[in-house]
């Protein structure tokens, strides 16, 4: 006999995922969004939730290294999973590169976009060290600002370009 809407929903599923580091076990819906696994189920309310329907990119983590809207990506889709939030971006008590390009370069207004976009310029680094202002605008252009016009966004993300590379440069000496 199939089980009714109602009954479904009540389901729980257990879902094991690594965020920041620490791994977490957790009974969730199956319907459960990531961003609500982890503001609700975690406590890690860094990652906002801005429209609900994977338009402004404020949502955004990094899932197994990959800048993804935790909006758009099931709990149960992330068991066995890796992510990082814009809470475990900072390592030993220091700012991470990007967090710190934002604080330096004035790279924030209102501070809602903030994290998605800060994890999104986080990814983008990773994969190309060394942006354009043109790939760093179209790095980031899944992740909505009102507040701003974007150019001190993208002066902290070249700041924190520079930073990462004199980072990389100090670890080869």
């Amino acid at each position: 006999m199939a089980a009714t809407g109602q009954e479904a929903a009540g389901q729980r599923v257990t879902v094991t995922v690594t965020v920041n580091g620490r791994t977490y076990t957790r009974e969730v819906e199956p319907r459960t969004l990531l961003v609500h696994f982890l503001r609700e189920e975690l406590g890690l309310t860094g990652t906002h939730v801005g429209c609900d329907t994977s338009n402004c990119g404020a949502c955004t983590v990094h899932l197994n290294g990959q800048a993804v809207k935790s909006c758009t990506v099931l709990a149960v889709q992330a068991d066995g999973a890796e992510v990082v939030t814009i809470e475990g971006l900072a390592r030993d008590g220091r700012l991470h590169p990007v967090q710190e390009g934002f604080w330096e370069q004035h790279g924030l207004q209102c501070g809602f976009c903030t994290p998605g976009m800060i994890m999104a310029a986080a990814h983008l680094l990773e994969v190309n060290p060394n942006p354009t202002e043109e790939e760093i605008r179209r790095g980031l252009e899944g992740v909505l600002c009102r507040c701003t016009g974007y150019q001190n966004i993208v002066r902290a993300v070249q700041y924190a370009a520079r930073r990462l590379q004199e980072q990389r440069s100090a670890a080869a000496d």
